[in-house]
């Protein structure tokens, strides 16, 4: 199986709690990077989003943040702020450095873990205990990633099968990266009804989450539609990062175009239980050249296939724990894989 290629100066962190079953994971440029971000969800959780419409003042953000735990999760995002304050990185303003941390959260409170550690369900603390899985999440960050039950994949889940962490890669006709990183936590189904065909499959790159292809013959939309109806269940969530050089209106369009990505790879998406987020983090390392309406049409194109792909993967390499509500696809299917 391909290992997803990161941008050059983009590490990823995961830090989880397995009794909790929750976890944070930081996406973190090693210099500050342009960001865009387009919500579709009905149900977001988000810290920092307004900062990134192309009129506002702050051009590039220090991190980006997914994590669960639902609203206590944006916690993470303070945790990951002293971090990168403790390493005198932010936003300057005359001698103060504010570090900018966009962040989205999922819903996990339902998943089987010993909550008791939640402020408002056991403990006191207001952050914890993300405030601390975000600062050891930097702590962790290099320039690869695990997948799977790693990080805010932790103690995701989908309407049938376990959710978690998935990414992937591409490179379009330029030379250029861009990569896909996932937090799969969706209401809808990324397998075709009761199956193990993944709905991405036309999108596979060797063999990455099974090479099963398509089945025979898909069953119709309307047989993988019955969901759980609980408000704020759930939530896919993105980080497309490219190396291109975009401006944030760029960006925000990468997010937009990026979203198809989770409708090639959920049934259904977007809908109102879900908080679907999806942030663009360009380090700008390749200059968009030749004719950048084209260029940018390549890279919409390929950040949804690509997305489809790492939803695929979070599922595909998701493992089991105790207590857990739904199986892992390796569970149910594990023994079709050659």
């Amino acid at each position: 199986m391909n290992a997803p290629i990161l941008p050059a100066g983009i590490r990823i962190g995961h830090a989880a709690d397995p009794a909790l079953k929750s976890g944070v994971t930081v996406i973190l440029p090693d210099e500050p990077a342009i960001a865009g971000v387009h919500v579709a969800g009905g149900a977001p959780g988000t810290r920092e989003t307004d900062l990134l419409k192309p009129e506002s003042t702050v051009e590039r953000v220090d991190a980006i943040v997914l994590s669960g735990g639902s609203a206590f999760g944006l916690a993470a995002a303070d945790g990951v702020t002293a971090w990168l304050a403790d390493k005198g990185r932010g936003y300057q303003v005359r001698s103060v450095h504010v570090p900018i941390v966009p962040a989205a959260i999922l819903f996990d409170l339902l998943n089987g873990g010993d909550k008791s550690a939640m402020p408002g369900i056991g403990d006191k603390s207001a952050g914890a205990p993300y405030f601390d899985l975000g600062w050891q999440a930097c702590e962790a960050a290099e320039p690869r990633t695990a997948q799977g039950t790693v990080g805010a994949g932790t103690g995701a889940t989908t309407a049938d099968l376990k959710g978690g962490f998935g990414a992937a890669s591409s490179n379009l006709s330029s030379g250029a990266v861009v990569t896909a990183l996932a937090a799969v936590n969706a209401a809808g189904r990324v397998t075709f009804g009761d199956g193990p065909h993944f709905r991405a499959a036309p999108f596979e790159h060797d063999g990455e989450f099974g090479g099963l292809g398509l089945p025979a013959k898909p069953p119709a939309d309307t047989a993988v539609t019955k969901l759980d109806a609980r408000p704020r269940a759930n939530t896919t969530l993105a980080v497309i990062a490219t190396d291109l050089a975009l401006t944030k209106a760029q960006a925000r369009r990468l997010a937009i175009a990026a979203h198809d990505g989770i409708a090639l790879a959920v049934h259904p998406a977007h809908t109102p239980l879900d908080g679907d987020t999806i942030f663009a983090l360009s380090t700008g390392a390749r200059p968009l050249s030749g004719d950048p309406l084209a260029a940018l049409t390549e890279l919409g194109a390929a950040a949804a296939s690509t997305l489809a792909r790492a939803i695929a993967r979070a599922v595909f390499e998701a493992t089991p724990l105790p207590e857990d509500t739904v199986p892992a696809w390796q569970e149910r299917f594990g023994n079709l894989v050659k």
